[in-house]
């Protein structure tokens, strides 16, 4: 385990990333394979990365591996990734809680299939105290949804008299987003080329850096979280400032 200063080495002082993992389909079509071995190939991209980032000492990755969209996806690919997320989850649940790593989910998990459901919340459960690092994994989110979400919440705690509507600040809407117990996120990934959020992480990708590489997901790793981290330890941030 890596102590402070080699973390900071490591990371360029990054607290929290997210990745939007992209390209698994275009990785199997580019080796003539069916787009389920893409998936596949993507899920073992992803294990490689949580093991990564938990050696380097990063305190929170938030992957982006079902969206609220991508219910308009074929059936059968839908089956195929809801087969593999039951698969990971088994698998891996062991490995978290050996190492340190709490699970969290964001998004509307809970209308996932019952079994799935339980899976989830057994692990969450089970790595609840465990503090090496977070995985938030993004399960039928989508970022305006969870917006949505909080503003509903917080109309509801004033009309509960619990919040003054003239006091409402940025810290109410943080709070009662799904990633209120996250350090402030302060890299963004993209693979596989794409120029686009899809509508991740919106509100708290306010003033994070964003990274786009053309690598497909399925070639994501250490090699390549290690450039997007030196990318962004070669910036300035200046939140708006000069």
């Amino acid at each position: 385990m890596v102590d402070a200063a080699q973390a900071a080495d490591l990371t360029h002082g990054a607290r929290h990333i997210a990745i939007i993992m992209d390209g698994n389909g275009r990785w199997a079509k580019k080796k003539h394979l069916p787009r389920a071995l893409g998936h596949k190939k993507g899920v073992e991209a992803v294990r490689n990365i949580v093991r990564v980032a938990g050696e380097m000492g990063i305190e929170a990755l938030t992957l982006y591996a079902f969206s609220s969209e991508n219910w308009s996806r074929p059936a059968d690919e839908i089956t195929d990734l809801m087969g593999l997320l039951r698969q990971y989850i088994q698998s891996d649940i062991n490995e978290f809680d050996e190492n340190g790593i709490r699970l969290k989910v964001i998004g509307n998990y809970k209308a996932l299939d019952s079994d799935i459901v339980q899976l989830i919340d057994n692990a969450l459960e089970r790595t609840a105290n465990n503090d090496r690092m977070t995985l938030a994994i993004a399960l039928n989110y989508g970022a305006q949804d969870e917006m949505l979400r909080a503003v509903q919440s917080i109309a509801a705690a004033v009309k509960r008299g619990e919040v003054d509507p003239d006091e409402i600040n940025i810290s109410h809407m943080s709070g009662a987003l799904d990633t209120a117990d996250l350090p402030p996120l302060d890299l963004m990934i993209r693979t596989s080329g794409e120029l686009r959020l899809s509508n991740f992480l919106l509100w708290q990708a306010a003033y994070s850096e964003l990274y786009f590489t053309d690598t497909l997901w399925p070639d994501f790793d250490k090699r390549e979280l290690q450039r997007a981290l030196k990318s962004f330890g070669d910036r300035e941030r200046r939140f708006g400032g000069r």
